[in-house]
Parts: structure tokens; C-alpha cells; sequence
């Protein structure tokens, strides 16, 4: 079943891809399937504007042998978070905040966070030398973690203060970040973290809207995303993929959120639930110049912007697990990796390429240089770090020119 909501169609050869080795991509992929190792995936390939391939492989609920659909809907968990990025920076553009503003000047509990330093081996609390920023928040490098990252004495308090819980409000779950240290002096280093999800409170606070309402009314419905919520409908649980009940390299039970019911966060890093096509009309939109279907959501000048390194000469955190997300060779524009030289990383890709994922395994990445972007949606979270590259270079070995 295709989606109304579809990007035109276009012939791999005429596109500059080699049929045969794009058809070598899903061979490859059920392969994976046939081993029972990846229960299912969805493919798409799109360039100048027109998709190449658009292909299912395997199950879309291995427990009930339902076939994946390519109507499939996802749980994008980290995808969620350029969506995100993109609301903050339309706000920016209309005027209504700077990416210079300290969290605090639109979440006052942030007014006192302190940082943490350890002097002769004890644990000190100070005032930061710069309080975190929009930008901060935007690059990675407010202070704040990831509990799920490793196990230092703030990451263990993350976790103590439940901050994965979906019973909080956006708002509630500032007040409850904002209780704890920040784990780095702001704009000193990256470290991947709770940011995004602080993001969508202040797109709240600033807005007045609740972030799904935001969303919807601003750049899901604009785009045409369809099946893209928080929430997925009754009516469409159907269509809602689903891992293993075990993982197949360990045997673990695999859990993951639950999309079928309303809770009261709506995590800005990692909520939405969202289809290949639906995500393929916001990647169209970015790789546009901000663009689709006459609906302008942002600026040329702004992608850019958004799309280039912001870190410059700024440290990554690699002593934990943050730093393996973002490869030698890379930086971080305001949402996205960016890739900064055409070598060094152990995976294809021009210079300028940007990408994320999400913690599933569902993955994305946008080559501007070439006119074209890829996505592979998946829920295989055990097997994400080995699927995502193969993914990866498999398209650019597909690619002529």
C-alpha cells in the first residue's frame, strides 16, 4: 500500500543510481530478515525530488506474521528530535526569541542551575560561566546528559529523578531537569542529552501551544505528514510496527513506548511516531531550502544555518557512550550531525552530509552536495549500530555520480 501523501516516483537510472546494486540494498536487508536478526525495514530513496526506491522487507509484527507495510508507522524515538529543532528556529525567525537567549529568559526555573566540578576529588556546585542557551540546546552543549549514556554520579541522578517518565508534563519536566546539575560548563562540549525534550517546554512556553499542537499546525499539517502524532489514532494501530518480543542477540525482552495511548509528555526527543513517507516529506521540505508543495516552513538561508557545524573547535565527551554517536570527521549543526570531511568516519558520505536516528534503529541521511536523501525505518534497538552504516553504505554504493 503506497500513502497519498507520497513524493512523485523516478527512475533509479535516470537518477543516477545503478538499478541493479539499489536492488542489491533490499536483497541485502532480507538477508537480514531471513537470518532473524531484523524482523522487518522500510526503504526510500529520493533524489532531485523523486523517489527511486520505496521497498518493505520482511514483517511489520513478527508475533502476529503480519507483513511490513510501506504505510508502516514507527516509533522515530531521536528523529523526533530535528522536527524539534525546526519549531524552535521558525519561532526564531518570527521574531519571538534568539538563539543568544539563556534558557532561563523562557524557563525561569533554569534562572539558578549550578554545575558541577570536582576539586580534590569532592563534588562542588557553582554558578556556570555562561548560562546555557537556546543554541546550546540546539548543538548539544548546554551541560546537560543523557542518563542513558553511562553510568557517572549525575547520570545515576538522572535516572533517580525518573526523568524518562512519560507521566510529566514538557513543563513539569523542566522543573524537575532543572533541579539538577549540569554536568559541563556550557558551550565547552558536546554531549548528547536531554536537550531536545527541554526544547519542546520552551516551544510551549513560548508558542502558548502544547507542543503536538504546534507541530501539527505548523510543519506536520503544512507538510502533508499525515500520520505523523504523538499519538497514534485507534484506528491505525493496525499499521504500528513492532520489534521482536526478544532480541534476537541476547534474548532480552524488548520494550518500547507505547504510541497507542495519550500520556502527558509529549517528548520533544523522542516522541513521535511517524511513517516512511511522512518523514520523506519533511526531508524533501529540508533539502528544498525549507520548501514543499508551496508551504514554506523555513528560510534557504536557515536550513543552512541549521545544517552547518556549530562546534567548531569544541570538544566532544567520548570518555561515556555520547561520544560514539558522533563520528571522527563530524560535527553538529542545530539537530543534526554534520559531516565535516569526506574521510575519516568508517562510513560513506560527502562533506556537508547531515543525518541523525533514532534509538529503534529507524535512521536518516540528507547529501546535499548530491540532491538526495535516504531513510530506513526499522525497530530493531539492539541492532541499530550495525544496521544504520550498512544502510548507509549500501546506498552510496548504489550511487553513479
Amino acid at each position: 500500500m503506497t500513502s497519498t501523501n507520497q513524493l512523485p516516483f523516478g527512475s533509479a537510472k535516470e537518477l543516477g543510481f545503478c538499478p541493479q546494486r539499489t536492488r542489491n540494498l533490499v536483497q541485502v536487508l532480507q538477508r537480514e530478515v531471513d537470518s532473524k536478526r531484523l524482523p522487518g525495514a522500510v526503504a526510500l530513496i529520493a533524489r532531485r525530488g523523486q523517489v527511486l526506491l520505496h521497498e518493505t522487507v520482511g514483517q511489520q509484527d513478527p508475533a502476529n506474521n503480519v507483513p511490513m507495510g510501506l504505510d508502516a508507522i514507527f516509533r522515530i524515538y531521536s528523529m523526533t528530535k530535528p522536527i524539534v529543532s525546526v519549531a524552535v528556529m521558525m519561532l526564531m525567525e518570527r521574531g519571538q526569541l534568539l538563539l543568544s537567549d539563556p534558557v532561563a529568559q523562557h524557563l525561569p526555573e533554569f534562572e539558578d542551575v549550578k554545575v558541577t566540578s570536582h576539586i580534590n576529588g569532592h563534588a562542588v556546585q557553582h554558578r556556570p560561566k555562561h548560562a546555557p542557551t537556546v543554541q546550546d540546546l540546539l548543538r548539544h552543549t548546554s551541560g546537560l546528559t543523557y542518563e542513558i549514556l553511562g553510568s557517572e554520579p549525575l547520570q545515576r541522578q538522572y535516572a533517580q529523578a525518573q526523568l524518562a517518565s512519560r507521566d510529566r508534563s514538557n513543563r513539569e519536566f523542566s522543573k524537575a531537569l532543572a533541579a539538577l546539575p549540569l554536568m559541563f560548563e556550557p558551550g565547552t562540549v558536546w554531549e548528547y542529552s536531554r536537550a531536545t525534550d527541554l526544547l519542546g517546554a520552551l516551544v510551549e512556553a513560548v508558542s502558548g501551544q502544547t507542543l503536538g499542537a504546534f507541530l501539527q499546525d505548523n510543519i506536520l499539517g503544512p507538510l502533508g505528514m499525515v500520520d505523523t502524532s504523538f499519538v497514534v489514532p485507534a484506528d491505525k494501530h493496525h499499521r504500528i510496527a513492532e520489534p521482536f518480543e526478544k532480541d534476537p542477540d541476547g534474548g532480552i525482552a524488548m520494550r518500547l513506548i507505547d504510541v497507542r495511548k495519550s500520556v502527558a509528555l509529549e517528548a520533544g526527543g523522542a516522541g513521535l511516531a511517524s511513517t516512511s513517507a511522512d518523514y520523506a516529506r519533511f526531508l524533501q521540505c529540508l533539502l528544498n531550502g525549507g520548501e514543499l508543495d508551496g508551504q514554506r516552513i523555513l528560510s534557504t538561508a536557515t536550513v543552512r544555518y541549521m545544517t552547518a557545524d556549530h562546534l567548531g573547535d569544541m570538544g566532544v565527551h567520548r570518555a561515556g557512550r555520547s561520544g560514539e554517536l558522533l563520528p571522527p570527521g563530524h560535527g553538529f549543526g542545530l539537530g543534526f550531525a554534520v559531516r565535516t570531511q569526506e574521510g575519516v568516519a568508517a562510513m560513506q558520505g560527502s562533506k556537508g552530509l547531515y543525518f541523525w536516528g533514532g534509538i529503534a534503529g529507524t535512521t536518516f541521511f540528507v547529501d546535499p552536495s548530491k540532491d538526495f536523501f535516504a531513510l530506513m525505518m526499522i525497530q530493531a534497538p539492539n541492532q541499530r549500530d550495525y544496521y544504520r552504516p550498512l544502510f548507509r553504505n549500501l546506498v552510496y554504493a548504489a550511487l553513479l555520480d
